[in-house]
């Protein structure tokens, strides 16, 4: 396993390391160490797509389909080791161990919604896979999960060791929920999905979670749902707002459907929004 060399722009940290297919990307937020962690990659199909008319897929999604991916992210604060959202649970684990990290050290695993491509990678056989970690996940999110077997074992190898929280709304003045860590309501893709400020310093970074999943045309197009969101209207809309926010106070974003490095600053272009990944 190998780690990707990165340039020194937008906050990005130089690691001595090889080739992006390896899946790691590096990134400096102030004193935090951030990595991108990718836990698949495959193809995904237009089908999936809700408010798009044939003319915008043709022109954002030629062939109907795009390339998808499936990410975590991984932070070190100096203090703790904080963990964003599991994956399935695969690919993650030859991630920490390319990065020295034993799943017992991992103080915090961080959960922005409980799809199955989120939590895959907490527990095994009814054994927690981060023994030592504290998991921190959105009211909303558990009480609506509560009767989804699924989403009960993965929690319930950790007990009380589980805590909720509410997140604020986007730009108002929320408390941390960890020293640099502050939770932001963006319900919509589930009705308790949640999105992390990483902030060290004045350096930021927003872990969107699922606010995208087709960058090609959700990016320009931001009405654009998809199928997985329990509520396509709300999505779409706290996805427009999150969008304007970054854009407007020069927020760098990193999302878990977006595509390698799936970290960027946002800009407007003509009616919707462009991506720019660090070092270009």
């Amino acid at each position: 396993m190998k780690i990707v060399v990165c340039g020194v722009l937008l906050g990005i940290s130089a690691v001595s390391g090889f080739a992006a297919e390896e899946g790691i990307f590096s990134y400096k937020v102030g004193r935090f160490e951030v990595f991108m962690l990718v836990e698949n990659q495959g193809q995904g199909r237009s089908s999936l797509l809700i408010g798009a008319n044939a003319r915008d897929i043709e022109q954002y999604v030629p062939g109907g389909t795009y390339q998808s991916e499936t990410n975590t992210f991984l932070i070190r604060t100096g203090e703790k080791i904080i963990l964003v959202d599991t994956g399935f649970g695969g690919a993650l684990f030859d991630h920490l161990k390319a990065l020295g990290v034993d799943p017992a050290q991992v103080d915090v695993v961080l959960l922005t919604h409980m799809h199955g491509d989120h939590i895959g990678g907490l527990q095994k056989g009814g054994k927690p896979l981060f023994p030592r970690a504290t998991v921190y996940l959105a009211q909303e999110e558990r009480a609506f999960w509560a009767g989804s077997p699924n989403a009960v074992a993965a929690l319930a190898p950790y007990g009380d060791k589980v805590v909720t929280f509410r997140p604020g709304e986007l730009g108002a003045a929320i408390p941390e929920l960890l020293p640099g860590i502050t939770p932001i309501a963006a319900f919509g893709h589930t009705p308790g999905h949640t999105l992390y400020l990483v902030q060290s310093g004045t350096e930021r970074l927003l872990i969107w979670g699922d606010l995208m999943h087709v960058q090609g045309i959700q990016f320009p197009l931001p009405g654009v749902s998809v199928t997985y969101d329990t509520d396509p209207a709300e999505a779409a809309a706290i996805r427009t707002k999150v969008l304007e926010y970054a854009a407007r106070n020069n927020i760098p974003i990193g999302g878990m459907h977006l595509v390698y490095p799936a970290i960027g600053t946002v800009t407007p272009q003509g009616s919707g929004y462009q991506l720019t990944p660090p070092g270009r």
